[in-house]
């Protein structure tokens, strides 16, 4: 029979095969279930609250309801926001206390709790109440908002994270390992589309193995093995592969082409390379971390809303996420691109740096220094301080570097943008000094 893309000769999808049956095949979450985490702590004790898992799709919501229920050795009911109404959860929760007064414990798993109406999520609280039942509810939405106030306050919320493209990609080359998931045959697939299925996965590890199974099943086979193209990875989810490993060369010449093109004024370059970035996968945190040093580093002062800009954009990337923040990351590195240029502050820095690592012991001036004790103003700290906002300039003689480092510049102003003004201000002041020294 020829294989085609809807063929599936095995009778369960992967994810269901490669179900983990304990903690420690779990991948991510770690920060609840590492050793010594609070969730692992509780499984282990055997001390289970019910309790809502909050996350997004396919972290592993359902897989470590059950690895609990097997933990704890309690049956394990199943329940769909769905397909099941109030008459359902009744019957089930009769059965369940029934069960209870036996001394057997019963694990209601709720998936999607967040579709279930008030009467419905009412329908559990009275058992939830008595303990006849462990509640796992497990939802997308924020539970303060979706699930009922009293059924919440009788559950521990648990914070699942998205997975990264790393945590994924253990994840496929765990499942082209084991006998389970394709038994006797040996898979060939470059690391570098494990990466392209991870990033085009979005943090799902559901639809990443959904999508590994696929790329398998039609990959070209010879001898019980079988080897993935590029070009069918791209057939098979609709995506053109492009040419970007987070963790090798490419991925610091597209973060170099990018930071290159806003240096050199060309919005449509910047642009063009923070879409390579984004549209193969690429955190836009990162990226937008990198363009806050952008913004400090080349604009500088001669445009200083610059960094107010790119920090705002790193905000909404951290708040809304892929793929809502490309606008916000977009209309950062355009302003970026177009902004007037200036990079003294961080020349100025990089020369006082210099000379700070050369003379660490470069005591403060005295006439600087706080006096807050008698014995620091016997020793003369502060003696003779002006205080700037005292004069009619707002302008002292004071020195306030070391005598080592006296009249040494290290800012200097550049003639762009608004530095042009600061460039004057600060001819000024030194004028004034001059004058007045």
């Amino acid at each position: 029979m020829e294989q085609n893309l809807f063929y599936n000769e095995y009778n369960e999808p992967l994810a269901a095969r490669l179900r983990p049956q304990d903690l420690d095949e779990i991948i991510g979450q770690q920060h609840l279930i590492g050793e010594g985490k609070v969730l692992r702590r509780m499984v282990e004790a055997d001390r289970i609250p019910s309790m809502i898992f909050w996350g997004p799709p396919g972290v592993g919501k359902t897989t470590l309801a059950s690895v609990i229920a097997r933990k704890t050795k309690a049956s394990f009911i199943n329940f769909s926001a769905v397909t099941s109404g109030i008459k359902e959860i009744k019957e089930v929760m009769k059965k369940a206390e029934e069960d209870a007064q036996m001394g057997e414990r019963t694990i209601v798993f709720v998936d999607e709790i967040h579709r279930f109406n008030k009467a419905q999520q009412d329908a559990f609280l009275p058992f939830v109440e008595k303990g006849s039942i462990i509640l796992i509810g497990a939802t997308t939405e924020n539970p303060s908002f979706e699930v009922n106030g009293a059924l919440l306050s009788r559950c521990k919320v648990f914070v699942l994270k998205q997975l990264s493209a790393e945590d994924i990609v253990v994840l496929l080359n765990r499942a082209i390992k084991d006998e389970r998931a394709f038994p006797g045959k040996v898979i060939h697939i470059d690391e570098k589309d494990l990466y392209f299925i991870a990033n085009f996965s979005n943090g799902d590890a559901r639809m990443a193995l959904s999508t590994l199974e696929m790329v398998v099943l039609n990959g070209e086979e010879k001898d019980g093995e079988v080897f993935i193209s590029s070009d069918l990875i791209e057939e098979i989810t609709s995506k053109k592969s492009l040419l970007y490993d987070k963790k090798g060369e490419e991925h610091y010449n597209i973060i170099s082409a990018l930071h290159k093109s806003m240096r050199n004024s060309d919005p449509d370059a910047a642009v063009y390379w923070l879409a390579r970035m984004l549209e193969a996968g690429e955190d836009p945190l990162y990226v937008a971390r990198r363009v806050i040093r952008f913004a400090s580093e080349d604009v500088g002062l001669a445009d200083p809303r610059a960094l107010q800009i790119a920090v705002a954009a790193y905000d909404a990337c951290h708040y809304i996420g892929m793929p809502e923040c490309t606008d916000a990351l977009a209309e950062a590195v355009i302003y970026m691109a177009v902004a007037p240029k200036s990079n003294a502050t961080d020349v100025a820095y990089m020369r006082a740096r210099e000379d700070a690592m050369k003379m660490l012991d470069e005591p403060v001036p005295l006439v600087i220094r706080n006096a807050p004790t008698r014995l620091m103003k016997e020793l003369h700290y502060g003696e003779g301080y002006q205080y700037a906002h005292d004069t009619k300039e707002k302008l002292t003689n004071m020195q306030c570097l070391p005598d080592s480092l006296k009249d040494r510049e290290y800012y200097s102003p550049v003639d762009q943008g608004l530095e042009r003004q600061i460039s004057e201000r600060v001819k000024q002041i030194k004028e004034w000094k001059k004058k007045n020294g």
